[in-house]
């Protein structure tokens, strides 16, 4: 990958804000730029410690999104990017590709209307039958499927520790357990207040995840959405039973939500994942039903948008309670691309948070989500296919700040 021969003025200083995959491949892409120095903030110890660190490792293909949109064109041309930067940094990468697999007749319309969306985004994809797709997994159970070929799968940690040894290497000031208190922007520049410093910058660029929202609004936005968490639990199949699945198994998704429904993947390391189901989560970072916060909490229930989600779409909100709380439950969902799956063979296997965001209308906002102000730009909704498309989102961040900057 060639860095940008774009001209930019020396000395430029620019604050990052968030040390997860987007916010750390956005500073190494300024730092290849020519003329900015990048300081990293990150809240947590250590790096990679939300949304990235909980990730299910999938490089996706771009299959889902809607043609044009920022999510199709950068899943595309960051599955690409992705597998080159692990290969350049000799971090283990697999093209296994992945069976999305249509399990009733009534389904079928929605997996042709997929596969008409692969096709207008570029995807390697084929609708194939019950017989081929169980030459590719002996053990599924469908009426119809298609098969991407250009999925892959990743270890995002050991992405981001490469990309911290670069940033490292290029100079980049790095700063764990650096929560930001307060930001300041006029005329002449930005100044970041931490737990420990005053860090005066030119420009701010927000990749805070499940608090961009709070950082936009600490930087005086008045953002678009607000982020609302939802907690994603996976289960994983006992060793014994990993054999049921060799590489990747996904339903047909649901098209009024941008969850892709509970699927299975193969891990880089051999174990093999299920899910995630979607429920609100009580805090923003809250991986247990038992982890709560009063003020994230009443955040959502404050907002509009929540409760006109919930009005819309109780009924399947309840149902992913339901299987959050019951793995039998959860293993039916399974049994219905694997039918040899059963509540023993499978053992939970932790959980992520989402940073999903949510317009006071209600809607789920379904594309990235990226807003601008002078020496600032904000990335508001960075969900998956986020870590595919790092790399691509942050040459696009790059060059919305070169804007901003003006």
């Amino acid at each position: 990958m060639v860095a940008s021969s774009a001209h930019v003025p020396a000395s430029r200083h620019v604050v990052v804000v968030g040390g997860g995959i987007v916010g750390l491949a956005t500073a190494r892409e300024l730092t290849r730029r020519r003329g900015y120095h990048v300081t990293v903030l990150e809240k947590e110890p250590r790096w990679a410690a939300h949304q990235t660190g909980h990730n299910s490792g999938v490089i996706h293909a771009g299959l889902y999104y809607r043609p044009g949109s920022l999510k199709a064109r950068m899943a595309v041309a960051g599955n690409a990017s992705m597998l080159a930067y692990a290969r350049e940094a000799g971090v283990p990468a697999t093209v296994c590709g992945k069976l999305v697999v249509a399990t009733s007749a009534d389904e079928l319309p929605r997996l042709r209307k997929l596969a008409a969306n692969a096709e207008a985004n570029g995807v390697p994809a084929e609708l194939i039958d019950p017989a081929r797709a169980r030459e590719i997994e002996p053990e599924v159970s469908c009426v119809a499927a298609m098969h991407v070929l250009s999925t892959a799968i990743v270890d995002y940690k050991l992405i981001c520790a490469a990309l911290v040894e670069e940033l490292d290497e290029a100079g980049a000031d790095l700063r764990t357990g650096s929560r930001v208190r307060g930001i300041r922007s006029g005329a002449s520049g930005i100044d970041v207040e931490t737990d420990h410093a005053r860090i005066r910058a030119d420009a701010l660029v927000n990749c805070a995840g499940l608090h961009s929202d709070r950082i936009a609004r600490l930087a005086g936005l008045r953002p678009s959405a607000r982020i609302v968490p939802f907690r994603g639990e996976y289960h994983e199949l006992v060793p014994e039973r990993r054999d049921l699945v060799r590489g990747l198994i996904y339903p047909v998704p649901d098209p009024r939500f941008p969850f892709l429904g509970v699927h299975l993947t193969r891990m880089t390391d051999g174990s093999v994942h299920a899910g995630p189901n979607a429920v609100l989560a009580l805090r923003r970072e809250g991986y247990r039903w038992r982890e709560f916060s009063p003020r994230d909490l009443a955040d959502s229930l404050r907002f509009p948008g929540t409760w006109r989600l919930g009005r819309d779409c109780w009924r399947p909100g309840l149902d992913e309670v339901r299987r959050s709380l019951s793995r039998r439950r959860f293993a039916e969902s399974l049994a219905r691309l694997v039918p040899a799956i059963t509540e023993a063979d499978i053992v939970s296997a932790g959980a992520g948070v989402r940073a999903q965001a949510l317009t006071p209308a209600g809607t789920l906002v379904d594309d990235f989500l990226i807003e601008t102000a002078p020496r600032q730009v904000h990335v508001l909704n960075a969900p998956s296919p986020a870590a595919t498309g790092s790399l691509e989102i942050a040459r696009h961040v790059a060059d919305r700040l070169a804007e901003a900057l003006g």
